[in-house]
């Protein structure tokens, strides 16, 4: 059956993205000497290539001060993650994250703090709003509350709070022309997040988090027994198809955004998008069997791509 697309969910993330906007920033100069600062970044690097071959791939094609930035804007999301996943124990969880929490909203953390250092340098320097930190941080804390997830509406709000603050937070870094461009960063940072959860059902499946909106799934006769045995079948492959169409679309929407950023930035958010949006071919390619294989994009496959994206971003496409 045939579903009809909603976008009720956008103006509310964009007030969000607006408030966090507007929200105090950091601009006090960091008590850290060059060798404190560099280590502190190397090890952000280091994160980056071991978590996240595209992010770091997409990151190289930035300048220097931003590639830096965007890299221990990613470890500080690494980390926020890690301490929601690693530990079995809510309560420990909480504490650890709430702990967190104060140590990246210092103005001069210690220099044996690496991700933290980081962040916070490039936070004074590219003038990054806190709230968007705060938002991310709330949103990936919803993992150790929420498991199941009834409308599109409801996952767009928490991909909001897991992958646009991420967006919004690397376009201070990247430049960016004014707050029009701030509804393409919350569709794009739905759109990879989506792009997620659509490639991890089945390990997200192991750890008990149900992602996929419920009514979507009920709409094309899908339970969770179904999705327990991993069954591939014409209700899957439609359920799929529907899922795909719409994320397909959100990227389609905020690729717009690209020609709002600074012109040495927009080949590294381009490919970034591209390439994660690649993997929707790859699960098309494989029959929508997202139980028995993870989907990714080669490295040979992500090469490939790059001279079209950048062709595409001078153009501001």
């Amino acid at each position: 059956m045939a579903l009809r697309l909603q976008n009720s969910w956008e103006h509310r993330l964009l007030t969000l993205a607006q408030e966090a906007l507007n929200s105090q920033t950091s601009s006090t100069h960091i008590f850290a000497n060059d060798d404190e600062l560099n280590a502190a970044y190397r090890h952000c690097d280091m994160l980056t290539r071991e978590h996240s071959r595209t992010f770091f791939m997409a990151s190289s094609l930035l300048p220097e001060h931003k590639r830096r930035a965007t890299r221990a804007l990613y470890a500080f999301c690494r980390i926020t993650d890690d301490i929601v996943d690693e530990f079995e124990d809510k309560d420990s969880a909480e504490t650890t994250l709430r702990a967190w929490r104060v140590r990246v909203a210092e103005t001069h953390p210690p220099a044996n703090d690496l991700v933290a250092l980081a962040w916070a340098d490039a936070r004074s320097q590219f003038n990054i709003p806190n709230g968007y930190a705060e938002q991310l941080i709330d949103g990936v804390a919803r993992d150790l509350v929420q498991t199941h997830y009834e409308t599109f509406d409801d996952l767009a709000a928490y991909s909001y709070g897991v992958a646009s603050t991420v967006g919004l937070m690397a376009m201070h870094i990247i430049g960016f022309s004014g707050e029009e461009a701030l509804p393409y960063a919350v569709k794009l940072g739905v759109a990879l997040q989506v792009t997620n959860i659509l490639r991890d059902v089945a390990q997200d499946w192991q750890i008990s988090r149900r992602y996929l909106p419920l009514e979507d799934l009920h709409a094309f006769g899908i339970d969770e027994d179904f999705i327990e045995r991993g069954i591939v079948d014409n209700r899957w492959r439609k359920f799929m198809q529907f899922q795909i169409a719409r994320n397909h679309q959100l990227y389609a929407d905020s690729m717009q955004g690209i020609a709002m950023l600074d012109s040495d930035g927009r080949f590294a958010i381009g490919a970034a998008a591209e390439l994660y949006r690649a993997i929707l071919s790859d699960i098309e390619k494989h029959d929508y069997d997202v139980f028995s294989r993870r989907a990714h994009v080669s490295l040979w496959g992500k090469l490939s791509r790059l001279p079209g994206i950048w062709r595409r971003s001078r153009n501001g496409a």
